[in-house]
């Protein structure tokens, strides 16, 4: 546990509150830089996310207000010179022009939401410095994405038995540490686009992976990975690559620097480390506070707070509470959460009207999944500040 954190839980259960930064320090976390509707993190390469009062303004992002995140150069793709390689363990290896993946195979509405797994690196930057973006709680967003099965494409090139991982490679340069470019590169055990009956994937209105073509029921904007793109929900955005040239069925998961050696939890940033774990998938539950911003003057007495819930990426997995607290997380307080439900693998927007004291308060929430598991009061410190789902903490004044 943070040493803040355990001040700040000391001191509540005392009755006396410390926070996690001392009010002088409050809005001043983050050097923002506003472009359009996004608060820029970096610029070269390109990541940025919409602040969090207009997060939450609609259930689906405008794609305007939907977060980018980049590893490397957005590229130029001409469309019609554009092709998607399908190859590796598969009977009949595949060269698919853009218009073929959107004529030859049947198009998918999937409503999902995407998050970063570094989701709120900031807040674990502050137990101790993390190298990476330092996103706020911003970098998730929610679409409706329209593309071709992944599973039909596969089923076009025959895969065969011995397959256990898709490995995706994207069309951008992304610079090595040691000098020259490298494509970012993804990869995802074969089950989560079968299950675990190969013959039969996809049925019964399961959310599939998809190569995706269109965002908000127009074509792919480039910095969301024109022309092609895949979108594997309930996994970490890392996972659904951008800009897609091809995709390889393999026996292992891929050797791309961004599977092998990065996205992965780890306490010392070493080598050794990195090979000794297993890459990240999955999403974790999670949620934030979007209003009122951290740092806000207040008056004390009735208001409501807002903000978004996430579900962990399991198959069938949703939400059941949300719960915000004024102490500290002593007693806590059930907040309503929407009615619109657009299936598996998409946020909840929940919204609670609290009765604030006078004074320096802390606002915080937890959520519930369905599958038990309740955002923890803190959370282990990792050396790329990953998958960071303590309880989501805003600070506020009362007069």
């Amino acid at each position: 546990m943070s040493s803040s954190r355990r001040q700040f839980l000391q001191a509540s259960t005392a009755g006396s509150a410390v926070f996690l930064l001392p009010p002088a320090l409050w809005g001043r976390a983050l050097q923002e830089k506003q472009a359009g509707d996004l608060l820029v993190r970096s610029e070269t390469p390109l990541n940025a996310e919409p602040p969090l009062a207009e997060l939450v303004k609609d259930f689906l992002t405008p794609v305007e207000k939907f977060f980018i995140r980049n590893h490397g150069n957005i590229p130029e793709v001409d469309p019609k010179t554009y092709k998607l390689r399908i190859e590796g363990l598969v009977n009949k290896p595949l060269e698919l022009t853009l218009s073929e993946v959107q004529e030859k195979f049947r198009s998918r509405k999937v409503t999902a939401t995407l998050t970063c797994a570094g989701n709120r690196r900031k807040e674990m930057s502050e137990v101790k410095p993390i190298g990476g973006v330092q996103w706020d709680a911003g970098a998730i967003s929610t679409a409706e994405w329209t593309g071709a099965v992944l599973s039909d494409l596969l089923a076009a090139a025959e895969i065969k038995p011995e397959a256990k991982h898709l490995w995706f490679d994207g069309l951008d340069d992304v610079a090595k540490k040691g000098g020259g470019t490298e494509n970012f590169g993804g990869s995802i055990p074969i089950h989560k686009v079968y299950g675990d009956d190969k013959p039969i994937a996809n049925v019964n209105g399961a959310d599939p992976v998809l190569v995706a073509y269109e965002m908000a029921g127009k074509p792919l904007p480039k910095e969301h990975g024109f022309p092609l793109r895949t979108v594997v929900p309930g996994y970490i955005g890392a996972r659904s690559v951008k800009w897609l040239s091809k995709i390889v069925v393999s026996d292992r998961p891929s050797p791309n620097h961004y599977v092998a050696d990065a996205y992965k939890i780890v306490e010392v940033d070493e080598p050794a480390a990195y090979a000794a774990k297993e890459p990240i998938y999955e999403v974790v539950t999670n949620a934030a506070i979007c209003l009122p911003a951290a740092g806000s003057k207040l008056s004390a007495g009735k208001t409501t707070i807002s903000g978004y819930a996430f579900a962990a990426g399991k198959a069938g997995n949703r939400i059941k509470q949300v719960e915000v607290s004024l102490d500290g997380g002593k007693t806590w307080q059930a907040a309503k959460l929407s009615k619109t439900k657009q299936g598996a693998y998409t946020w909840d927007l929940w919204s609670a009207e609290v009765d604030l004291p006078k004074g320096d308060i802390l606002i915080t929430c937890r959520a519930t999944d369905l599958a038990g598991f309740t955002m923890p009061g803190d959370k282990p410190w990792n050396a790329k500040g990953y998958l960071f789902n303590a309880w989501h903490q805003v600070p506020v004044t009362c007069g």
